[in-house]
């Protein structure tokens, strides 16, 4: 039977059929297939709100303590603000690198043993 996998717009989300249906019934029910779902979206969600809460201070800075950000660094011309801006977007490469590492590592390993449960 033919499998309708892209569905509209050549996005995913079709349906299975036919016997391609029940192995990806039995995908969705594996212990292994569920254990990657729930620890990708806990640490993605942990990720994103770290990364939430250090933009959010940053721009909290920016709107409530100007005087803060203004005051020079190390005796240049360099302000605080300036520093701390770089390390917001240094730390969103780091969570990213972070993520990287995460799904290369572990994320990889468990599709690997679903994989092998499925016979793919």
């Amino acid at each position: 039977m033919a499998v309708n996998t892209m569905g509209p717009a050549g996005l995913g989300g079709g349906v299975a059929t036919g016997a391609t249906g029940s192995n990806f019934q039995s995908i969705l029910q594996s212990p292994k297939f569920q254990e990657l779902v729930t620890t990708r979206s806990k640490f993605g969600w942990t990720l994103s709100i770290l990364m939430l809460v250090v933009y959010l201070g940053f721009i909290l800075l920016v709107a409530f303590d100007k005087p803060l950000l203004a005051q020079k660094v190390g005796g240049g011309t360099t302000s605080l603000g300036i520093v701390l801006g770089l390390g917001v977007i240094l730390t969103a490469f780091l969570l990213t690198a972070v993520y990287v590492v995460r799904a290369n590592g572990r994320y990889d390993d468990l599709t690997d043993q679903v994989k092998r449960e499925m016979g793919v």
